[in-house]
């Protein structure tokens, strides 16, 4: 530990590669690839050649056993120092929101004066692993001490061991996706699917204008072949959204599709953080401050739904900073899933649950929609799980550089019923 008068954490900025859809423009790119492209970026941009960081914190969701120092190899493969140290950090789909926390606290406490915050997920290059018995059978045959020893376990060999077993993102403790998970949410809750296709509709009209405007321009740096985040559809309406099928719950009940949901999608994010006295010294403009951090878990198994933590972290963060959802501009809520967001929003509007699981005496409030994921969300622009919280932190942090002052909120859900959440301010 180290104990000093806490300082403002600056953002300085980030960047990321084009987010894009599962098996396409990253097909044959590993985390690391990615991971390292966009440091190296960072790098570029932020002229940190040879620079010694204080520390970096990545990580990534879906992750070979190769990958186990994957910050620290990614660090040495771009400009910086290599006495830069790294680690690998997880929490789902809150990684690289949470990296940017643990690396705020850091530079707030005085132990390090700068530090990158980020992560990666390819779903494209996902671990494959096979039957449990061919797993113990391999390392049975390592066991062994005699050529008869390493050979006989082999005489056990079946044709069901090659079946691969990919990964999934089934939830151990209850059997169900994340998306059968929502599901019960938007039942619970009364989400209809014109709303979610409306959400839907509207991040992508969002990202695209974003893009088209130029925001995009200099937070985005081209990986291979890609320039922009392919997930975007600028052809969407709610005629054609309302012609896709259910894809969680199949029967007439069902309202989640794969337009109101996220894609699968490969990508890499990340944001440079420091002290002001370490920015002015090299001449680096502030665009924001990192100014509140707060997780949550919730009990999905008997209880509650799955992806519904961060509206419990939103409100005890807002009772830590003694704010209110008026005092923000602008909001930023991962959209897992059209489903999700809206619950959560309705959540807050709710007198009965801010009353008995929020243990507020009244409602947290609306959010504007005009002031919620304005540049486009992950419906659109896609969902490298690690990612995602380094892509909000880092285009709401040039929002408010833009704006000139005000006030940001973020919210991320996570599988394992967790929620990481954020405020950034200038």
């Amino acid at each position: 530990m180290f104990y000093k008068q806490p300082r403002r954490v600056a953002i300085i900025g980030s960047q990321r590669i084009p987010f894009c859809r599962v098996n396409t423009g990253y097909a044959d790119c590993s985390n690391q690839d990615m991971m390292t492209a966009v440091l190296a970026a960072m790098v570029d941009k932020f002229n940190l050649k040879g620079e010694r960081l204080g520390d970096v914190s990545l990580g990534a969701v879906i992750k070979h056993s190769r990958d186990w120092n994957m910050a620290r190899e990614s660090v040495l493969g771009t400009g910086l120092s290599r006495e830069t140290p790294a680690f690998d950090l997880q929490r789902a789909c809150g990684t690289s929101l949470e990296a940017a926390i643990l690396v705020g606290n850091k530079i707030a406490l005085g132990q390090i004066d700068s530090g990158l915050a980020a992560g990666t997920d390819s779903v494209s290059d996902a671990p494959i692993v096979y039957h449990e018995e061919y797993r113990k059978l391999l390392l049975h045959s390592a066991r062994g001490k005699s050529t008869k020893e390493r050979l006989w376990p082999w005489f056990r060999l079946r044709p069901k061991h090659f079946v691969p077993d990919f990964p999934g993102v089934v939830e151990p403790r209850t059997g169900l996706s994340m998306g059968e998970s929502t599901e019960l949410t938007a039942k619970q809750w009364g989400i209809t699917r014109q709303a979610q296709d409306e959400l839907a509709l509207a991040s992508h009209q969002r990202a695209a204008a974003a893009w088209d405007e130029g925001f995009y321009s200099d937070l985005v740096v081209p990986f291979k072949k890609a320039t922009t985040d392919n997930n975007v559809r600028r052809d969407s309406s709610l005629e054609k959204l309302a012609k896709l099928k259910p894809v969680f719950d199949r029967s007439e009940t069902g309202t989640m599709t794969a337009g109101n949901s996220t894609p699968l999608t490969d990508g890499a994010a990340g944001v440079l953080l420091a002290s002001e006295d370490w920015a002015r010294e090299r001449g680096l403009p502030v665009q924001a401050y990192l100014r509140y951090g707060q997780v949550a878990g919730v009990d999905f198994i008997d209880r509650d739904g799955l992806l519904m933590a961060p509206a419990f972290a939103v409100s005890n963060m807002l009772q830590d900073a003694d704010l209110g959802f008026a005092d923000f501009d602008l909001f930023e809520i991962h959209e897992a899933f059209a489903a999700q967001t809206l619950a959560t929003l309705a959540a807050w509007e709710s007198a009965e649950f801010c009353r008995d699981r929020l243990g507020r005496d009244t409602p947290l409030g609306s959010v504007a929609r005009d002031r919620l994921n304005v540049k486009g969300g992950s419906l659109a622009i896609g969902h490298p799980f690690a990612a995602t919280g380094a892509r909000i932190l880092g285009g709401l942090a040039k929002m408010l550089e833009q704006k000139g002052n005000g006030r940001g909120l973020i919210s991320v859900c996570t599988a394992g019923g967790m929620g990481v959440t954020a405020i950034v301010e200038r």
